[in-house]
């Protein structure tokens, strides 16, 4: 059985509506989103889905983090808190303000920071907590704000892999930091091949992440740049086809919940491993834990059968990641001189021996559901 994939047409919920927005663009004339009106109608949409005051749309998601890092504004050598699990994307742009990733410990039931190891990792020089909502399951970010607002810091909520990801509140993920950031990558909810967004009710902060994003260019006063900044200005192409995906967004979760429910239903009472809870989840992966550290071994028949499945996410955690050995710029180590990452051991062990993720799809089927339980099951029932 063939499974949808992301890289793919069947995967995907790209169709006439992008087509018919591209050529709308193309025969505009104007690619160019300074003078063009898709990218500010696709921020004002945007912020009406999020309800916030402020939607801001860049190159991609990395951009996008690094946007809400320059919000934050870290002095060279400040320290911002986050997890070992996660894209490198959500770490780069910490290093491209000269600042520290201090990585903390994860819950091992879902892989999202632990707010109790947060605290204990807040220091002088702590500017910002970046919290990632991974593979689309609601991080703790409510007691991380609570956090941020006793130290006097910034939070950041990396909602690349949780479009629509809903919080115990019943807020959206994004909007319970200061900065939420979004990513229209390739393999995400939505795409437009590569884009980002951040979202804030900040007036000062989107202030901030505008200018950055268009070199520093006060365009209200000519051809006068304000600040430090670098292009990472969106297209008119890629917010068009954006825009006609954002439409689809609200089916793409919906189908996705529908199917992840399915497929808990099947699992559920299946021994050996901890099942994902699904309030909230947006499900970009399907995690499962497996607590006796065989994930590599199921990940293998998994895969065998032709189920996308992989153990670990990541080659390694982080915080074990070669980039700390290396130069950061030129032949320079700053800032990370004498720089040593903090152990994560639950991380590690996730990584290592305890976490499975499954691909997931908004055009997966009962019959691919039944196949992940039934190879599930064949897998415990094993001599």
């Amino acid at each position: 059985m063939k499974f949808p994939s992301m890289a793919e047409a069947d995967g995907r919920t790209l169709g006439d509506e992008e087509v018919a927005a591209v050529e709308r663009v193309i025969r505009s004339g104007m690619l160019n989103s300074v003078w063009g009106t898709e990218a500010r109608a696709l921020e004002a949409e945007i912020a009406r889905v999020y309800g916030a005051r402020h939607a801001i749309t860049c190159s991609s998601g990395t951009a996008a983090l690094h946007l809400s890092v320059v919000a934050a504004a870290p002095d060279p050598g400040d320290e911002i808190i986050t997890t070992p699990i996660t894209d490198f994307g959500t770490v780069a742009p910490i290093l491209a303000q000269n600042a520290v990733p201090v990585f903390a410990d994860v819950d091992p039931s879902d892989g999202n920071l632990d707010p109790d190891a947060v605290a204990r990792l807040i220091g002088p020089r702590t500017k910002a907590i970046m919290a990632v909502h991974l593979f689309g399951a609601p991080a703790r970010v409510g007691e991380l704000r609570a956090l941020a607002d006793e130290h006097g810091l910034t939070l950041i909520e990396d909602c690349a892999q949780a479009w629509l990801t809903e919080l115990p509140d019943g807020r959206l993920a994004g909007t319970t930091g200061q900065v939420g950031s979004l990513s229209l990558q390739q393999w995400k909810h939505i795409t437009c091949g590569d884009g980002g967004v951040t979202v804030t009710d900040d007036d000062e902060l989107a202030r901030r992440m505008r200018l950055f994003a268009d070199k520093g260019w006060d365009r209200a006063a000519g051809r006068s740049h304000a600040a430090f900044g670098l292009n990472y200005r969106m297209t008119e192409l890629q917010a068009a086809v954006a825009r006609a995906q954002l439409a689809k967004l609200p089916g793409v979760v919906a189908a996705r919940r529908r199917t992840a429910v399915q497929l808990l239903e099947a699992l559920k009472g299946l021994p050996g491993v901890r099942l994902p809870r699904p309030d909230g989840h947006a499900w970009w992966l399907f995690p499962v834990v497996c607590p006796d550290g065989d994930a590599p071994e199921l990940a293998a028949h998994l895969a065998a059968a032709g189920i996308p499945a992989r153990a670990g996410y990541l080659a390694e955690p982080l915080n074990r990641a070669p980039v700390w050995d290396a130069p950061i710029y030129g032949t320079s180590r700053f800032p990370l001189d004498g720089y040593t990452p903090h152990p994560c051991p639950r991380a590690e062990r996730m990584v290592e021996r305890t976490l499975l993720v499954i691909d997931w799809n908004e055009n997966y089927t009962s019959e691919h559901v039944e196949l992940i339980a039934q190879e599930m099951t064949n897998f415990r029932a094993r001599p």
